[in-house]
């Protein structure tokens, strides 16, 4: 398996894990984790795509790490204003 496919499969199955578990309302959408999962995920899977140079991906997984991240940021910012922790 190339580092290609393990970067790939890891990234998917983080994405996958991710929505399994809000779909099992296990973490909500709102939630850092599952910002911070579909970040990582959507970044490995896109490292992935631009090893393979696989353009339509790259640009896929760009914009779901950009969303995840701009998410991610907006609640650690809400957090820190109410005081609380994530």
């Amino acid at each position: 398996m190339s580092t290609s496919d393990i970067l790939a499969t890891a990234g998917v199955t983080i994405l996958l894990v991710a929505f399994l578990l809000q779909i099992l309302k296990v973490i909500k959408v709102e939630s850092n984790w599952y910002s911070l999962m579909n970040l990582v995920g959507a970044a490995l899977a896109g490292i992935s795509a631009w090893m393979i140079n696989f353009m339509p991906f790259v640009i896929l997984e760009s914009v779901w790490v950009v969303v995840s991240l701009f998410n991610l940021l907006k609640n650690l910012k809400s957090n820190n204003a109410r005081g609380t922790r994530a």
